[in-house]
């Protein structure tokens, strides 16, 4: 059920909304891409958090009002719409075995798995074009590593608590590794720059190496 959210002051000209999860987090900012109340100016959501930045010339208290009669419903109900992107991934990521242990599944169900379901950017972060992905196959839910790794390669996939997602430069990081992709995802030479926004459905193919 989703919580009534706080609102909370976000220095003069934004307010920052507090929920209860990241399933309402996404159904809170996609209720606002669908159907944006005139108030509204720049929406950036989080792991449990949309900061929502008031429009021009817009009072905060009109903000206010304008987020309560706002309905995470219409959110779920906006989900489904637009393009998916798919992402050929190579499933020989170091992590893969660990991840069927720590799953119960095998390898290849881990794989299936990953690539059976439908994600969802719920938000960006970490790096310029990071975004964490969420699904709906809750076996695949598993914790960091215990010890992150100095350096992660570009296009490495993987997995973290309900998230995945997509390295998109060379960094260290924690996630548990089950692949590699070739798909670039920041290019400023593209409009936009960050191929996996919030908001875009993300679907997995495997290829072989």
């Amino acid at each position: 059920m989703t919580t009534v959210p706080d609102l909370l002051p976000y220095g003069d000209r934004a307010l920052l909304v507090e929920l209860g999860s990241t399933d309402e987090a996404v159904s809170y900012a996609a209720a606002l891409r669908a159907d944006p109340p005139a108030a509204v100016g720049e929406v950036v959501p989080a792991a449990r958090t949309v900061l929502v930045v008031a429009a021009d010339g817009v009072e905060v208290g009109d903000l206010r009002r304008a987020l309560l009669e706002v309905s995470p419903a219409a959110g779920e109900d906006a989900v489904d719409e637009g393009t998916v992107v798919e992402v050929p991934v190579t499933y020989d990521g170091e992590d893969l075995g660990d991840v069927a242990t720590l799953t119960g599944l095998t390898p290849d169900e881990v794989v299936a798995a990953h690539t059976g379901q439908t994600w969802q950017v719920a938000f960006g972060g970490f790096a310029p074009g990071f975004g964490y992905l969420v699904g709906q196959d809750e076996r695949l839910h598993v914790p960091r590593r215990q010890e992150s790794r100095t350096r992660v390669p570009a296009g490495a996939v993987g997995l973290a608590g309900e998230y995945s997602g997509i390295y998109p430069r060379p960094s260290p990081g924690g996630w548990q590794l089950i692949g590699r992709t070739d798909v670039v995802l920041w290019d400023l030479e593209r409009e936009p720059a960050a191929l996996l926004s919030p908001g875009v459905r993300v679907r997995f193919v495997r290829v072989e190496p």
